[in-house]
């Protein structure tokens, strides 16, 4: 055995168990089952250029050397970015524990308890510092949110604005330069105007239906948020506040001013900067708008003895429900570092907060005031933790640098200083020296910080905030440390058993990939930094986009959408861009097959689309002659496809190049859906099938953690024609020469959150990924024939083989009176999570084992589904008091005293023999999802209700 293959490491089934699983297929080798998986016309000819495979310890080596080439100065740019303070016991507990990190959406809440309660937290804290009346458990970074924010109020406009086509959204100048950028690229397509000008001169007329204000302005001035709120809502505008969630300890809430929405990220409480994230956004707002909000709730709701249980509510707002009707495309969100950000506020509770935003405020005035005495002029009147000085940035610049600090330039004779959690009197000190040399003259050193009346009176907070019981119990590191590993316990991830959910992708990730990501050089990069202090995240990057350009074929790759969705969205707009720049500005047809993840048609939308469904052949495949109908039909205004390759239904079509063909014959552009790149790595590629722009997830294919449904990170690589579209940034140079706006806040993305997938593909190498997608398509195909006979598969390609992912079809148990949704609660009681359940197909399991599973591991999972079938076949449609329908079953029914049911409790808890030995307990019987969402509560409960209990 080569103890230096990473390969080995990370692939499951060992050179033994393959031939094993080979043999049960029916095949001789691996290369015969691929052969006769993908078509021969879409294969590659020649192996990946990729540089050889390092081993774990020749990476992080390399990664080490990387880290060391960043220059990580003492940071006070600020604009939405600022180093925290991240508590050991949440670095240790919640960032580098896989049971927090490899945990998958909670879709199925019996399973996820314990990260539900972490997020339930997370959105009463963001209630409690916004004022408003309901939160969703994150959302991808304060840019995308303030542009949720505008769309929602813009759906929600009342009858008679729609009806006369008010469309003008108002924009404050001291609104973040990175948040105007992506406002712009939102509002184009969905026929919003943007105006951008002084608050203070705002003429408020009824053009317009909302507003955005910063609080505090980009340059730290605290302006008055609660007139402006008055005077427009007495206009019928909705305004929305971008606000700074540290600075609302000080400064009273929005919500409490009348504000519709307030956004921000929660980057402040103990996330790292990471080169611009990945970071948890923040979206509050009023209750009566809980059916347009974008991303997840989670809410209060009971199970079936009545207890109480949490789950993900209002799930009908989800994009495949709603499609081309939806008014988001966001799907995911940012629970890994919601979750940090939560235990952060638990962790310090509101007196800790008060400590820290005191600390801050008094900073910043103390250096303020010494500042004065050397003459320089400040010209915040208010303010909470940035100052404007006066002064030439030239200078300030070349000073402040030889001292490795950076500061923000944003004119020509403006320096701003953005004061944050980290910062001492040393480090004021240090600030002065640098102003002294640059104006000559000399003042007192600072020896203690002075407090200092720098927020209005009107503004300054008063309403309480964090008085619930669980903010307030753990502020010792050994009590946080027992309620997170309390919350992890009831929680199912990767760590305990296989998640085979069909589309998703739930791969190892590595701890060698993510041992960097707690390293200092790597986490306390500000994004905005001068491009030269980020020499190590410069050549990661460059080297990650390469990689990505040459495994899928293309030309070029953007690293910056932060999210599968915000890549779909970006490769539609650069699609948009380049029809526009060939004066083709009514090519606005999208046609989107009938089996397309539902965020296709809602991205669609928001590129300013309209989608044109086709139809799917009984087989599960594209309907070629109905595309080439519609094609050819709407061939004067055809923009694009968006096509999944292999399909949704987990089958690679032999039809695909004749397919986008099609497209290009007609004038379109091919778009591919990357969410099943993982069987294409090394084997094929989206440039040999004809493609022009795929996204990737690299949070599936290249070994991102799903942390619990977020991070996600969905860079776009598209072909030469596109090239000189890809996405820019107003501080930093990205993207082409025509480059479409922003699509997320930070230059490159979830730059931290990148050095995972640059590690993947490091250690793998050409050889590694492409045995990596060969041995995917090997464990689908076990499964598939180990469970022939039991549960048939609804589609396969034109040899009968599965891809990477099968569905099996669950519906003819209705005539036992099972349903699919049974048979997933039903595994839990086994140890498993559910695969993927009715998607894309109702009644139906998409199966996805990945490539890291071992056969053992296999073997177990699909003992449980055949002793599952078992079960079924000994139901009847009249008898529903069954082990299924009561399924799962939890450690408090096998406890009790009583037991009523017609089953053993052997049955019910320990099926087969293996449960024995590692059996995972589910804390709630079966949620009623309709209860929780007839009674929408998602924030703690008061804490006169713990003390009743």
């Amino acid at each position: 055995m080569d103890t230096t293959s990473f390969a080995l490491r990370h692939i499951g089934p060992n050179s033994g168990e393959q031939k094993a699983m080979l043999n049960t297929i029916g095949v001789t080798s691996i290369e015969q089952l691929v052969s006769e998986t993908i078509p021969a016309g879409i294969r590659l000819k020649s192996d990946l250029d990729l540089d050889e495979a390092m081993s774990e310890q020749e990476y992080l080596s390399h990664i080490y050397k990387l880290s060391q080439l960043n220059k990580v100065y003492k940071s006070y740019i600020g604009l939405g970015y600022n180093p925290s303070n991240l508590p050991a016991v949440i670095q240790r507990n919640i960032l580098e524990n896989p049971g927090w990190y490899t945990a998958y959406t909670p879709y199925q809440a019996e399973i996820a308890q314990g990260r539900l309660e972490a997020l339930l937290n997370f959105q009463t804290m963001v209630i409690d510092l916004s004022g408003m009346e309901i939160a969703n458990a994150s959302l991808l970074d304060e840019s995308t949110a303030a542009a949720e924010a505008m769309s929602l109020l813009f759906a929600v406009r009342d009858r008679s604005q729609k009806k006369a086509g008010i469309n003008k959204f108002f924009v404050s100048d001291l609104v973040l330069p990175q948040t105007i950028s992506l406002l712009e690229t939102r509002a184009t397509p969905i026929g919003i105007e943007l105006v951008i000008g002084n608050e203070a001169e705002f003429n408020l007329s009824e053009d317009f239906f909302g507003a955005l204000l910063q609080y505090p302005g980009k340059n730290g001035q605290i302006t008055d948020i609660k007139s402006f709120i008055a005077k427009a809502n007495a206009a019928n505008i909705k305004v929305a506040v971008a606000a700074d969630i540290l600075s609302l300890i000080k400064l009273e809430a929005p919500g409490k001013f009348g504000a519709d929405v307030v956004v921000g990220t929660t980057q402040r409480f103990g996330i790292p900067m990471g080169y611009g994230g990945p970071h948890a956004a923040y979206f509050a707002t009023k209750e009566a708008y809980k059916r347009d909000i974008p991303g997840r709730i989670i809410g209060v709701t009971k199970d079936s003895n009545g207890n109480r249980a949490l789950r993900m509510a209002l799930q009908t707002r989800e994009q495949h429900i709603k499609r081309d009707r939806a008014t988001s495309n966001i799907c995911t969100a940012q629970v890994l570092l919601a979750v940090m950000a939560g235990m952060y506020a638990v962790y310090h509770g509101p007196q800790g907060l008060k400590f820290i935003a005191d600390k801050v405020k008094n900073s910043t005035s103390t250096l303020s005031k010494a500042l004065e005495k050397l003459g320089l002029e400040q010209a915040n009147s208010h303010y909470f933790d940035t100052i404007q000085i006066k002064a030439d940035p030239v200078k300030v610049k070349y000073e402040a640098e030889k001292k490795e600090v950076n500061f923000y330039y944003p004119d020509n004779n403006t320096v701003t200083i953005a004061i944050n959690e980290t910062t001492t009197i040393s480090d004021l000190n240090e600030i002065v020296s640098i102003f002294e040399t640059v104006t000559g003259n000399k003042t007192d050193k600072i020896t203690s910080i002075s407090e200092s009346d720098t927020i209005p009176k009107e503004l300054q907070r008063k309403s309480q905030f964090l008085t619930f019981e669980v903010f307030n119990a753990y502020h010792s590191e050994t009590e946080l440390m027992r309620y997170i590993k309390r919350l992890e316990r009831k929680d199912l991830a990767l760590n305990h058993s296989m998640i085979s959910l069909g589309s998703c992708t739930m791969k190892l990730n590595a701890a060698s990939e993510m041992l960097p990501l707690s390293w200092s050089n790597w986490g306390n990069m500000h994004p905005f930094a001068p491009s030269d202090q980020a020499a190590g995240y410069k050549l990661m990057l460059n080297s990650l986009e390469n990689q990505l350009t040459e495994i899928t074929g293309f030309a070029a790759t953007s690293l910056q959408p932060n999210s599968g969705a915000q890549g779909e969205f970006a490769g539609l707009m650069v699609i948009r861009a380049y029809h526009e720049s060939r004066g083709d500005h009514h090519r606005k047809i999208c046609l989107i097959p009938s089996s397309a993840h539902g965020t296709n048609p809602a991205s669609a939308v928001m590129a300013g689309m309209k989608v044109v469904v086709t139809k799917a052949s009984e087989d599960g495949n594209i309907d070629v002659d109905d595309l080439r109908e519609k094609a050819e039909l709407h061939k004067d205004n055809l923009s694009a496809l968006m096509v999944t390759y292999p399909s949704t239904h987990g089958v690679y079509e032999s039809a695909i190049k004749e397919i986008t063909q099609i497209i290009h014959d007609n004038g379109g552009q091919v778009y591919m859906d990357g969410a099943n790149m993982n069987a294409q790595v090394g084997l094929t590629n989206p440039g040999n099938i004809g493609a022009d722009v795929c996204h990737l997830n690299l949070h599936k294919t290249f070994a991102i953690p799903h942390g619990g449904g977020g991070p996600g990170v969905g860079p776009i690589c598209v072909a030469e024609q596109l090239v000189p579209f890809l996405p820019g940034n107003p501080i930093i140079k990205t993207g082409g020469h025509q480059a479409i706006s922003a699509i997320s806040a930070a230059p490159f993305g979830s730059s931290l959150a990148c050095i995972i997938s640059y590690g993947y593909i490091k250690m793998l190498g050409a050889k590694g990924l492409k045995k990596a997608t060969e041995v995917a398509i090997l464990n689908a195909n076990y499964i598939k024939e180990r469970l022939e006979g039991f549960y048939p598969t609804l589609y396969t390609g034109e040899n009968g083989r599965a891809a990477h992912e099968m569905i099996i079809d669950c519906r003819d148990f209705k005539a036992n009176g099972i349903e699919v949704t049974d048979i997933a609660k039903r595994l839990m009681d086994y140890g498993f999570h559910a695969p993927t359940v009715s998607f894309p197909v109702a009644g139906t399991m998409m199966i996805e084992p990945t490539e890291s599973e071992s056969k053992t591991e296999m073997d177990r999972f699909c003992d449980a589904m055949i002793s599952i079938r078992k079960e079924v076949d000994e139901t009847s449609k009249d008898d529903e008091n069954n082990v299924l329908k009561n399924a799962p079953h939890t450690l408090a029914m096998l406890t009790s005293d009583e037991w009523l049911l017609p089953y053993s409790r052997q049955a019910a808890a320990f099926p087969l023999e293996y449960v024995m030995d590692n059996k995972f307990w589910p804390t709630v019987r079966r949620v009623d999802d309709a209860y929780g969402d007839r009674n929408l509560i998602c924030s703690c409960a008061p804490i006169e209700e713990y003390m009743d209990a």
